[in-house]
């Protein structure tokens, strides 16, 4: 009897759980074997740009939780009028400190070209620990949660900015650079999307859990961060970039004496960036205050952020399907199509065009982007390549809180917003044309136009 007791046992309990145990393990591992194959695809798997792929992933997951814990306390779990003091205070903490902070970013980072996955891994984990600290503070929204998120944006942008500076590193052959850029991307947006509910639900359970969340991710993000291939802190040949040279026999070329459609195209994306920062800010208050008819504010608030967010990955997926062989009249048409749409969007103020606008934003600044970049890579020499990336990103991400900061302020009037907004692309319009106009001809005599894509 003793000799069949361990046989009845098994079928009454373990059995029947481990057999649901490797049950759920075949269940999870299908998915994460089709995300490992679409990631590595192509020979990213071999380049190492897969593994950065999905580096950027985790980086997107762990970002959007700390998002919704913060946008819970200090937006949404307040009045309208202590939320905008709130976020104006989260401003004057975080971002303005930020805009002296972030043209220190590129350069210091320049320094650092033997450590970039160290430096990727220090920003992971010192996210995880400020993640810690800010959840004691989320309840109550103290003073001290400011100054830790400070700490987040900042080694937020450092990772974006040394991330640009890598992927030139791991191209796989015959792979564009605006390709590369939008797997790398499109995986950061599809990973956003999926943690944003998780981060949600966490945040019934309690305010602090969000945190807790974005811990975990973030200290695995530090782990994968050395998985990726040593040759990303390689640094041979190369040499700084500066924005700002005048001197056209300068030994040391930047972006100006490389080529004056980059210059054009980077200003063109500021605008566009800007723009976004506006939009974000400027669209939190003003449906918060008059949501959409029959809507909540925070339905509306997320009816405008998907259609960003779908704009965004549609935007993406065809800047990698499309094969840019003119990267300045992209950036000029899709400039113009924003504007042209923020003038409809402030002639015939409605909740329809503000959902338009935030699409047509979202699409236009993806395919902005890449098209920058598939300058970079046409003009800049792979000398001072990975230099102007980090530069320009860091740029970009200064014409952001600018323009977040004038959707803060900005009186909430919808014609007036939408006014604005329309001012700011005009301006990055203006610079696109220039770049169009500037752009070497492929049919001129001693010209040729390298393939970008």
């Amino acid at each position: 009897m003793s000799s069949v007791a361990p046989v009845r046992s098994s079928d009454d309990g373990s059995g029947p759980a481990r057999r649901a145990g490797r049950a759920v393990g075949r269940a999870l591992h299908l998915p994460a074997r089709g995300i490992r194959r679409a990631t590595h695809a192509h020979g990213a798997g071999e380049s190492g740009l897969g593994k950065l792929i999905e580096l950027h992933a985790i980086n997107g997951a762990g970002d959007v939780m700390i998002t919704v814990a913060l946008a819970s306390t200090v937006f949404f779990s307040v009045p309208t009028d202590e939320a905008r003091g709130r976020v104006a205070l989260y401003l004057a903490i975080t971002m303005a400190p930020f805009t002296v902070l972030a043209p220190v970013i590129g350069p210091l980072l320049d320094r650092l070209p033997h450590g970039r996955r160290a430096a990727m891994a220090a920003s992971m984990l010192a996210r995880a620990l400020l993640a810690l600290l800010m959840s004691g503070a989320v309840a109550t929204g103290g003073i001290e949660l400011y100054p830790a998120a400070l700490g987040v944006l900042v080694a937020s942008k450092a990772y974006g900015v040394v991330r640009s500076a890598v992927v030139p590193r791991l191209l796989p052959p015959k792979f564009s650079l605006v390709k590369a850029n939008s797997r790398v991307t499109l995986a950061g947006l599809l990973a956003t999307g999926a943690a944003a509910p998780v981060g949600a639900a966490l945040h019934l359970i309690g305010p602090p859990w969000p945190l807790y969340g974005a811990c975990v991710i973030f200290v695995w993000g530090a782990f994968a961060a050395f998985t990726l291939p040593h040759k990303v802190d390689e640094a041979k040949g190369e040499r700084r970039a500066r924005l700002s040279t005048h001197e056209a026999h300068s030994k040391r070329p930047g972006l100006r004496t490389v080529s004056r459609s980059v210059l054009c195209g980077l200003l063109a994306n500021a605008s566009m960036r800007a723009l976004s920062g506006f939009l974000i800010f400027f669209l939190a208050f003003l449906l918060r205050e008059h949501p959409v008819a029959g809507q909540s504010a925070a339905v509306s608030l997320g009816i405008v952020g998907v259609s960003a967010g779908v704009g965004n990955a549609c935007g993406t997926a065809v800047g990698a399907w499309l094969r840019a062989r003119a990267p300045e009249a992209i950036v000029a048409a899709v400039l113009c199509l924003t504007l042209g749409v923020a003038v409809l969007a402030a002639v015939f103020f409605s909740a329809l065009f503000m959902a338009v606008l935030a699409a047509t934003a979202g699409f236009c600044q993806a395919l902005a982007k890449l098209s920058l970049d598939a300058m970079i890579q046409r003009d800049v020499p792979e000398a001072v390549r990975t230099s102007a990336f980090a530069r320009s990103e860091t740029l970009l991400q200064v014409a952001w809180v600018l323009g977040g900061a004038i959707g803060i302020v900005l009186p909430l009037n919808g014609v007036l917003g939408m006014s604005v907004a329309a001012a700011i692309v005009a301006l990055g319009t203006t610079m696109a044309l220039r770049g169009v106009l500037s752009a070497p001809r492929p049919h001129h005599p001693g010209t040729t136009r390298p393939r970008v894509a």
